[in-house]
């Protein structure tokens, strides 16, 4: 129902910046909240940073001040803005939807994820 594609990963430095886009395409209506998670390799899958429809916003305090999500509702595309990045941000991020009404037919979504490399 709904498709999510990331771009905008790769290797920096830290103290850098990245941009990530995530692209929703499908059934679009049906998203309510949009969001980036991470997961470093032998570490479960964390929030990084979430939007809703509306634009409200809440972040992991790890990146609090560093990081910004925002979105497009128009594009149906959520970006999220990482500065002053630290080596302890690399991990796969992955974007991820959230349907108005949970169902068999219409759960999470995820994309395919983006590796986030920072190098000390």
């Amino acid at each position: 129902q709904v498709q999510l594609v990331e771009s905008g990963g790769g290797l920096v430095q830290a103290g850098g910046s990245l941009r990530l886009s995530c692209a929703a395409s499908g059934r679009t209506s049906s998203i309510n909240a949009m969001g980036w998670y991470r997961q470093a390799p032998g570490k479960q899958r964390e929030l990084v940073a979430t939007i809703s429809i509306g634009g409200s916003t809440n972040y992991a305090d790890s990146v609090k001040g560093r990081f910004t999500i925002s979105r497009d509702n128009a594009k149906n595309t959520v970006y999220l803005q990482m500065n002053s990045l630290k080596p302890e941000d690399t991990a796969v991020y992955y974007c991820n939807a959230r349907p108005y009404y949970p169902s068999a037919y219409d759960d999470v979504y995820w994309g395919q994820g983006t590796q986030v490399t920072v190098s000390s």
